[in-house]
């Protein structure tokens, strides 16, 4: 295992020596097949390339020890908004301010006002709410035969947390637009900035109007409580203003929308695949439960941003500070030194405990909803599983610019009903 210190760069190689692979994310096709292009870089470096826009981190180990050292990295959510050119922007303040881009105290503070309120019993408790939206898309979508599946799954996770918060089914339409939106920011392309402000706006706009309107019309006593009635129990008992609470919304339903949408979309994919595997995912919970496991490893549509605050030296080279990191969690668990045929989906896969799937995140950045987030998928996929016999690929795939939250953008299938 590698060792980590800031005193001992004598046997280190500066970063600005190494002779590593350029990703260029612009090259034809790179984002249809990234995987080749992540071959050929470790092939001259097994953890470390650059891009345009900083240095990228794909290395399994490499990812996990680096995310670990929170004294010596800082958020990178400013660089971005700058590469975006959105200082000042409502787009560019959210960026800057939610909760992944504040320093560590403020963090804190909101993660331990919050946290404890996402729990595996809590994501249990809100399984019926997952399958009853989801059966609700199956009965509206399947009759079709043929349809967009990426379109589809992008219902089901802004259903679900347009359900868990008590808003309105007819919000649905304009919030999944904004967050189709707000999905692409990663990619890092400046002509996506007017759009990304009128993304923001409308869901910005849409959180603090609930927070009012639950303010002034509160659930009685003895009312079911729903997500947004914990959130605002948590944020007055630590002392959280109301735009941080909406800036948590916003977070939730861009995190969880993306997460979700796209791996139950890529996953869809793969299962046309390995009908073996789609068909027990109908039957057997534990073993529907370790496919979505596998996938997680298997694919994961995002990156972390992060840039470095201090110098590091790790496994040999020298990282200056003010260094850009592109950890590229996407990569992560291909890595052929952890994983013994990363390539191969096998949701059988004896995993070590110490290399476990990175999708959400590692440490004090780990996922807040990813209980929410697991359950969600495992509902997903075995109600599929049930209903939607038989899927095909009835047309040409897209797919969505790299390295941002990377997936299928279009996915056609054809289907058969039980």
């Amino acid at each position: 295992m590698a060792t980590t210190t800031l005193d001992e760069p004598q046997n280190a190689t500066p970063l600005g020596e190494l002779d590593l692979h350029h990703l260029d994310w612009n090259t034809p096709g790179f984002a249809t097949d990234p995987y080749p292009h992540f071959e050929a870089a470790r092939a001259k470096h097994p953890w470390l390339a650059k891009a345009d826009e900083g240095i990228v981190v794909h290395g399994y180990q490499a990812i996990r020890d680096l995310m670990d050292m929170d004294d010596k990295l800082r958020p990178s959510f400013d660089g971005i908004v700058e590469i975006l050119g959105a200082k000042g922007t409502p787009w560019g303040r959210f960026t800057e301010e939610q909760m992944l881009a504040l320093g560590a105290a403020e963090h804190k503070v909101l993660r331990d006002t919050f946290a404890a309120r996402f729990t595996p019993r809590y994501a249990n408790q809100i399984r019926p709410l997952m399958r009853a939206n989801m059966e609700r898309l199956l009965n509206e979508w399947l009759p079709k035969g043929e349809f967009d599946f990426a379109e589809f799954s992008s219902y089901y996770p802004v259903s679900v947390m347009t359900q868990m918060i008590g808003a309105p089914l007819d919000a649905i339409p304009g919030l999944r637009h904004s967050l189709e939106t707000l999905g692409l920011a990663y990619s890092l392309d400046p002509k996506l900035e007017p759009a990304l402000q009128e993304a923001i706006v409308h869901i910005d706009g849409f959180c603090q109007g609930l927070i009012e309107q639950r303010r002034a019309n509160p659930h009685g006593e003895g009312d079911e409580q729903d997500l947004l009635d914990i959130l605002l129990d948590a944020s007055r008992e630590g002392g959280i203003s109301d735009r941080r609470l909406a800036d948590v919304l916003i977070f939730l339903f861009v995190a969880g929308y993306d997460t979700s949408k796209n791996v139950l979309t890529f996953m869809m994919r793969e299962m046309t695949h390995h009908p073996d595997i789609y068909k027990r995912c109908a039957d057997d919970a534990d073993y529907c439960r370790k496919t979505v496991e596998e996938f997680l490893r298997f694919f994961n549509p995002s990156h972390s941003f992060r840039f470095t605050d201090a110098e590091i030296v790790y496994d040999g080279v020298i990282l200056p500070k003010d260094t850009m990191l592109f950890f590229s969690l996407n990569q992560s668990g291909r890595d052929p030194k952890v994983f013994d045929r990363p390539e191969v989906f096998d949701p059988e896969r004896q995993i070590d405990p110490r290399h476990r799937q990175l999708a959400f995140g590692l440490g004090k950045h780990m996922c807040l909803g990813q209980y929410i987030a697991r359950a969600q998928l495992q509902e997903g996929l075995s109600m599929l599983a049930q209903n939607l016999r038989d899927p095909k690929v009835a047309g040409d795939v897209a797919y969505r610019p790299f390295p941002g939250l990377w997936g299928l953008e279009k996915l056609p299938i054809s289907c058969e009903t039980a």
